[in-house]
């Protein structure tokens, strides 16, 4: 059965930091490529981040980029985005999702699996 579940999130104030964990199982991680999206209340689900399968390759939003970076960690099948400079527009749920292949891409839709998601709250 795969599953994918995060932790880490919680509520800070702007400027804080936070690490969200992705944990994977019950597929072979080492062959797929993963990504991180969040979901605001009333907004579409956004693209955050991506890392390819072998992590040679990150993207990130514009929205993020420089503050926030993901890894992940082949051996122990978790993928992890660390959040700095948190803003209160960041404030959404989090996902990881896994997409088979090398390299991510920035549309859920061409995932083949996600997790339930971590709030993170920033407030200001």
């Amino acid at each position: 059965q795969v599953q994918l579940v995060e932790s880490g999130g919680g509520l800070v104030q702007a400027g804080a930091s936070l690490r969200l964990s992705c944990s994977a199982s019950g597929f072979t991680f080492s062959t797929y490529a993963m990504g991180w999206f969040r979901q605001a209340p009333g907004k579409a689900r956004e693209f955050v981040a991506t890392i390819s399968r072998t992590a040679s390759t990150v993207y990130y939003a514009d929205s993020v980029k420089g503050r926030f970076a993901i890894s992940r960690d082949n051996a122990k099948n978790t993928v992890a985005l660390q959040m700095n400079s948190l803003k209160p527009e960041d404030t959404a749920v989090y996902y990881c999702a896994a997409r088979y292949g090398p390299r991510g891409r920035p549309t859920v839709s061409e995932y083949d699996y996600r997790g339930q998601g971590t709030q993170v709250t920033v407030s200001s």
